[in-house]
């Protein structure tokens, strides 16, 4: 599922290459989308890439390739897209398989920010009961609710509960829960190159924080999300 800003990047690329042959620059757009930098287009591409969508090409002036379309731009010319940015559209009812849901109660431990990091929280407010499949590995799961917008890109909304597995190791590309001068605590994308590591905002609105690798501690990887409208 891509975020409304992800879609209509990729609308517009896939336009332009349509009409032109070739992609268009990143000043353009910026333009298009009405960012105020290109730092928010870089993270835009970079989602697309990692959902298979497009893919950057070396040593090439404009370097964008579509690997594949979502099925609304591959069907039909007049693109309407009817997603909300960082929701979820539910399939039909008819087409969602009837299952035995095994809930599991876990708890949640306070508030993680997904904006500015705010001090972090380790004791259990209430527990949230979430459904067991969304549990990966072995390992210990916490809840923890969010704060601030800094993930919408990423579906991840003020006010979410995300389900977090507990680990000190993650990918490039991951969501993780990253403890910054063993004090702040805050969500985000995670990105190592070489001594530095990379957190990630998922919004154009907010910069990457690059620190040095002794200053930021892995908490927890994102595994599931739980939202209450």
């Amino acid at each position: 599922m891509l975020t409304k800003k992800q879609l209509d990047l990729l609308k517009f690329i896939n336009e332009r290459v349509q009409r032109d042959g070739v992609p268009p620059s990143f000043d353009e757009m910026k333009d298009a989308l009405d960012l105020r930098s290109k730092s928010g287009i870089h993270r835009l591409i970079t989602a697309l890439e990692d959902r298979g969508f497009i893919q950057r090409l070396a040593h090439k002036a404009r370097a964008l390739e579509i690997i594949k379309l979502p099925d609304a731009l591959e069907n039909n010319g007049g693109f309407r897209p009817t997603v909300i940015e960082g929701d979820k559209t539910d399939p039909p009812a008819a087409a969602m398989p009837v299952q035995a849901i095994h809930a599991i109660e876990l708890p949640v431990m306070g508030r993680i920010a997904a904006g500015t990091p705010i001090e972090a929280i380790s004791q259990v407010s209430h527990h949230v009961a979430v459904p067991g499949q969304m549990l990966t590995g072995q390992g210990h799961h916490y809840a923890l609710e969010v704060k601030g917008d800094s993930m919408i890109e990423a579906g991840i909304n003020d006010g979410d509960v995300v389900v977090i597995r507990e680990t000190s190791t993650a990918d490039n590309g991951d969501i993780v829960v990253a403890l910054v001068e063993g004090q702040e605590a805050t969500l985000k994308r995670f990105r190592r190159n070489g001594s530095s590591i990379a957190l990630e905002p998922a919004n154009a609105a907010y910069e990457t924080r690059v620190l040095p690798d002794h200053m930021v501690k892995v908490q927890g990887r994102l595994v599931g999300l739980i939202r209450s409208y």
